[in-house]
């Protein structure tokens, strides 16, 4: 795994073509990473949970990187970041999209109203629901078990940018273009504007 002790913004495009991987006690789940976004620290970045500073809820961005930072949206549906930056900066990737290369049959399972292979983590909430990512999870260091992450050898070609999807407020706005993905991936959810933002 990567040094992961760098700001988000380096990170984020690193984790494209990256194996996300959780061996759960159903069985083993893999993805390859083809959508996330950034998000960095305190004061700095509207859309980022740390943007008024520390909390019971994102402490976890503060703490050391290369753990996942797990939270609830809508009162329903978990999500999953990569911490990121040395310990007190804050910063996160937000795993938003990816192809399931292993473990496609328990992925199925996990989701049932997908209507094809390329929903089955596409979107921030079906992918952590295809890996079996719990709020239980908060805090688990990524470079032991049950979770990996592999970078590829070499950097993803194909990448595209964008404003990050459904954030409100101006952190959904320009000039934070910070929605890394790459481009024509089946895998890749379609952008959608707050209609706050």
């Amino acid at each position: 795994m990567i040094d992961l002790a760098e700001s988000s913004l380096e990170i984020a495009p690193l984790l494209l073509g990256a194996v996300f991987r959780h061996d759960s006690p159903a069985g083993a789940v893999a993805i390859r990473i083809t959508e996330v976004e950034a998000y960095i620290g305190e004061g700095l970045d509207p859309g980022s949970h740390a943007f008024r500073g520390k909390t019971a809820r994102n402490a976890v961005m503060y703490g050391d990187p290369g753990h996942l930072y797990t939270y609830f949206t809508y009162g329903m549906h978990v999500c999953a970041n990569v911490v990121c930056s040395p310990p007190g900066e804050a910063t996160a990737v937000l795993l938003r999209g990816g192809e399931v290369i292993e473990g496609i049959e328990l992925a199925r399972e996990r989701r049932t109203t997908a209507k094809n292979d390329a929903e089955l983590a596409r979107g921030p909430a079906r992918l952590v629901r295809a890996l079996g990512i719990a709020m239980t999870d908060n805090g688990a260091a990524l470079d032991r078990e049950p979770f990996s992450l592999e970078f590829p050898q070499a950097r993803s070609a194909g990448i595209a940018t964008s404003l990050r999807t459904g954030v409100s407020g101006p952190g959904g706005r320009d000039p934070f273009r910070w929605r890394f993905f790459l481009e024509g991936d089946p895998t890749v959810s379609p952008y959608k504007r707050h209609p706050k933002a």
